[in-house]
Formats: C-alpha cells, sequence, structure tokens
C-alpha cells in the first residue's frame, strides 16, 4: 500500500483510474491479443466481430508499448491537471464524450470511403487528443516542450498544428494504419464540449 501511494498518490482519482484500466487491459492483450482483440477493439458496426460494447472498450486497448507508453503519459501530464481543474466526474464525462467523438468521426468516415470489416480500431488517442484540446483551452500559454526535436511552444500553438498534422495525413491517406479522423473527432468533440462548459460558466462548477 505505501508503495502503491508513493507511486499513485499525487494523481487524481479518476486519472488514476483511466491508467489503472487502460494498463490492466493491456497486460490482458498481451496475454491473449488475439481474444483482447477480437473482443474488446472497435470493428465497423456490420463486421461479424462487432459487439455493442466495443465503442467503450477499444478506448482501453492498445496495440503495442510505445502506443500506450505516449497515450498513458499524455494522460497523466495533461489529464491530471485538468481533472484538477474542472473535477473528477466532470473529467470522467470529458474523457468518455471524446473518446465517444472519436469512434462516431472515424466510423462516419470508414462508411463515407468504404468499409474494411475485419480490420480493428484500437486505443485511447481519439480521448488524449481531447483531452489536450481541453488543456489547451484552460491554459493557452503554458509552454510545452517536445522531447524530440527539442521545441517548446505555447500549447494553443501545438494543438493547432497537431490538429493540421493529423488533418493532412488523414486526407491524403499519409501514416497509413493510423486512425487520424478518430483523433480528429475526439479534439473536435472535447473542443465542444469544453467550449459549452466555458460559455455556460461550467467549467468550475462543482457537481453534487
Amino acid at each position: 500500500m505505501a508503495q502503491y501511494n508513493r507511486l499513485f498518490g499525487n494523481i487524481p482519482t479518476a486519472t488514476r483510474n483511466l491508467f489503472l484500466v487502460n494498463a490492466l487491459m493491456f497486460i490482458a492483450t498481451c496475454i491473449n491479443q488475439n481474444y483482447m482483440v477480437a473482443t474488446f477493439a472497435m470493428f465497423f458496426p456490420t463486421s461479424p466481430f462487432f459487439h455493442w460494447w466495443q465503442p467503450v472498450t477499444h478506448m482501453f486497448m492498445h496495440g503495442g508499448f510505445w502506443h500506450i507508453f505516449l497515450n498513458m503519459w499524455c494522460l497523466l501530464m495533461f489529464g491530471s491537471a485538468l481533472e484538477r481543474s474542472i473535477g473528477s466526474r466532470k473529467f470522467v464525462l470529458f474523457y468518455f464524450v471524446a473518446g465517444l467523438g472519436a469512434v462516431a468521426v472515424h466510423t462516419l468516415v470508414q462508411y463515407l470511403q468504404g468499409p474494411i470489416l475485419n480490420v480493428p480500431t484500437l486505443g485511447a488517442s481519439g480521448a488524449i487528443y481531447g483531452i489536450q484540446i481541453g488543456y489547451a483551452m484552460l491554459y493557452p500559454n503554458d509552454i510545452w516542450t517536445l522531447v524530440f526535436p527539442p521545441v517548446s511552444l505555447k500549447a494553443k500553438w501545438f494543438v493547432l498544428i497537431f490538429i493540421a498534422i493529423e488533418l493532412f495525413t488523414g486526407i491524403t491517406g499519409t501514416a497509413d494504419g493510423v486512425a487520424h479522423f478518430a483523433h480528429l473527432g475526439g479534439a473536435l468533440f472535447g473542443f465542444l464540449l469544453m467550449l459549452y462548459w466555458k460559455k455556460t460558466g461550467k467549467i468550475y462548477r462543482n457537481w453534487n
């Protein structure tokens, strides 16, 4: 228990629990990848592999170490700060709105392009993009620094660059195998929810 508190004691409750669920799902995937992907990753709704719970469970699945490492690093960095600012309940709602928005946009684009029924979609990236957008909307002038290349910019400029890259790669088909429009969907729904809360003065209002 003491080791647990040292590792996770400074991380807000919702962020910590989301991190742990992602970690447990990744461990289970390492043990039995075929079953976990077929059951919990997201397939197009007309696919024989589709299950009704996949729009939720796919956002806790990851395809490899670096995939989960980068997503969880962003969750701990930006999610912790966002949760402290808006509260745990609103943060959980924000996370799932962004994640479900991501899969909705991705599925719509799949439909328009012609779906491939046996290719799964998985990852928390849509929700993470939403979190980054939400953080940048609250703290637009915070300085973010990339590890490589070592570039420092204000948060508002970084997120605009990220969105531009995702839009370009999504339209051109660059970096095939990455769900670019899911990232854009998560960012869009995160932006819309945060904008609504800002306009209605509900960002810092506690829920009973």
